[in-house]
């Protein structure tokens, strides 16, 4: 076959953040929060453009961020637990208004330690 006629694709540069449990959970807030400082997001997840702005900061925004709303980023993640007491803990947190209610799945009140 004549190499001209391939088509190249792109794979897409998107990454699901995945965090479980409780340790999972703590190093994914301070991962957030690190992530939130580099793109210059507030605690909403808004773009805070500054004076002199540069587009490094929104420069590859979309491999951990979706933009829910003009210059407003909401984190692709999914935040697990089994009790809902660790991820009311990140809701509470510096970076808990990035995300959506979506993005937290946990189980009921006292389903933590179990073990089958």
């Amino acid at each position: 076959t004549n190499s001209s006629h391939l088509l190249t694709h792109t794979m897409p540069r998107e990454i699901i953040h995945l965090q479980v449990g409780q340790c999972g959970n703590q190093i994914g807030n301070a991962f957030w929060e690190t992530v939130a400082v580099e793109h210059m997001l507030d605690k909403n997840g808004k773009y805070m453009k500054p004076d002199n702005p540069d587009v490094t900061e929104l420069d590859k925004i979309g491999v951990y961020f979706k933009e829910a709303a003009k210059n407003r980023f909401v984190p692709r993640a999914a935040l697990v637990d089994l009790e809902p007491g660790t991820l009311d803990v990140v809701k509470a947190s510096d970076v808990g208004g990035l995300f959506k209610p979506d993005n937290f799945v946990f189980g009921a009140s006292g389903a933590g330690n179990n073990w089958a």
